[in-house]
């Protein structure tokens, strides 16, 4: 199926996408700053997600399908509501994100960016979000 995703979008627009766990939807995200939510039986836009300002990098649905975390040179990391297209959370980071995926079995999201340390040299970053704090 990811083959068939590059035929939806003509480059530059297709940045990157993934398919929900429930196999009823995939994600595409573009240069634009949007990311799309299509239906994969009717191969049809059913949802665009705004809430990023650059390119998005980076998209992944939870484990249920019920959520997309998407990643970009925004300020923060987006989890959105799919249902409602709507902004659940964003989780600030200071960097660019490369990479997001959620765990298969929990709400747990990894994700990864182009930090730089203390002398501006490139680090990279991994976190995960979504452990209760004590």
């Amino acid at each position: 199926m990811l083959a068939h995703m590059g035929v939806l979008d003509l480059p530059p627009c297709r940045k990157c996408g993934n398919r929900s766990a429930l196999v009823r939807y995939f994600a595409v995200g573009s240069a634009d700053s949007l990311s799309s939510l299509w239906d994969m039986k009717e191969m049809l836009c059913i949802r665009t997600f705004t809430n990023l300002q650059w390119p998005v990098r980076t998209v992944s649905f939870n484990y249920t399908g019920e959520y997309i975390a998407s990643g970009s040179e925004d300020a923060y990391v987006d989890i959105s509501d799919i249902q409602t297209g709507r902004s659940v959370y964003q989780i600030p980071c200071k960097a660019p994100m490369n990479s997001v995926e959620w765990n298969p079995k929990y709400n747990l999201l990894a994700y990864a960016g182009d930090d730089k340390n203390k002398y501006q040299a490139d680090e990279g970053t991994f976190r995960i979000f979504g452990f209760e704090s004590a």
